[in-house]
């Protein structure tokens, strides 16, 4: 199905030279002068390969068709990431080059949305946010104001983050899984 490479987002897989490609970054840039072009990153999936693709935002681009299917995270071992299919209950074990640096945002129990081409799991997108425990961060310093500046924190993940002088170890946060910054804190 040929769609314009301006609709094409993060996690979309496309068809090109007979090869399939995850997209691992796509933006759209608006020169001031110029045509406006899609820059795209992308993985192959065959082999892992990773390549940068531009495209006139207007041009046609050759979007495979996927099954996309919302799947719950169970566990990982050395086989790799293992998900449940919550209507069929099957398992599918997707490999640590697809998850890539998403690992550390998985959670137990998490829904996720995984990408099957083929019966072989292609890319995952994981929810936007996610709640995890701060373990350790710096004291408050005295007279410090909230609004301007942040101060670093480890999450229960092992992801450092900046949080606001408020927040102290044992508080559980709310982070953008994208990439890791701080939202708020928890409501639970």
């Amino acid at each position: 199905m040929k769609v314009i490479a301006s609709s094409l987002r993060k996690g979309n897989v496309v068809e090109k030279d007979g090869k399939l490609y995850v997209i691992l970054f796509a933006e759209n840039i608006h020169p001031g002068k110029g045509t406006p072009v899609t820059q795209l990153d992308m993985r192959r999936i065959s082999d892992g390969v990773k390549v940068s693709e531009r495209y006139r935002t207007t041009e046609q681009v050759e979007r495979a068709y996927v099954e996309e299917r919302e799947h719950t995270f169970l566990y990982r071992d050395g086989e790799g990431f293992h998900f449940m299919n919550p209507e069929s209950y099957d398992q599918v074990a997707v490999s640590e080059s697809v998850v890539g640096e998403m690992a550390p945002y998985l959670t137990e129990g998490m829904a996720v949305q995984i990408s099957q081409y083929n019966g072989i799991a292609i890319s995952l997108v994981l929810p936007q946010r996610a709640t995890f425990e701060v373990v350790e961060t710096e004291p408050v310093t005295k007279g410090q104001t909230a609004s301007s500046s942040y101060k670093p924190a480890t999450l229960s993940n092992g992801v450092r983050t900046l949080v606001p002088p408020h927040i102290s170890a044992g508080t559980r946060v709310v982070v953008m899984t994208a990439d890791g910054a701080y939202v708020e804190r928890a409501k639970d």
